[in-house]
């Protein structure tokens, strides 16, 4: 099971922190990601933590967005900054087939 927080509504420019929290080990072989869905749009993928434990970014998050675990590998983390308003979106956790159940992120002045 995995449970979404932290998300909610931040002006342009500043940062936010989402977790999803896991009842079981975040382990890089299950390539643990966010995604993000806006209104009309397709979901598409954010961060993703490759099998090598590498981090990945499509090219409009890197530098802005950093995906981690915590020490107990447990949460899965995206630290945000530099938030615009196309950063609007519900963003979901996926680790290996399971999904969390989406978090609201709104940028707005």
């Amino acid at each position: 099971q995995l449970v979404e927080s932290g998300g909610g509504l931040v002006q342009p420019g500043g940062s936010l922190r989402i977790s999803c929290e896991s009842s079981r080990p975040i382990l890089a072989v299950y390539e643990p990601a966010w995604y993000r869905q806006s209104p009309g749009k397709e979901r598409e993928l954010v961060a993703q933590i490759a099998k090598n434990g590498q981090e990945k970014y499509p090219g409009a998050m890197r530098n802005r967005f950093t995906i981690r675990r915590d020490s107990r590998n447990l949460s899965l983390q995206l630290q945000m900054t530099d938030l615009q308003d196309e950063d609007t979106a519900v963003y979901y956790c996926r680790i290996s087939d399971s999904w969390g159940q989406g978090i609201q992120v709104t940028v707005s002045s």
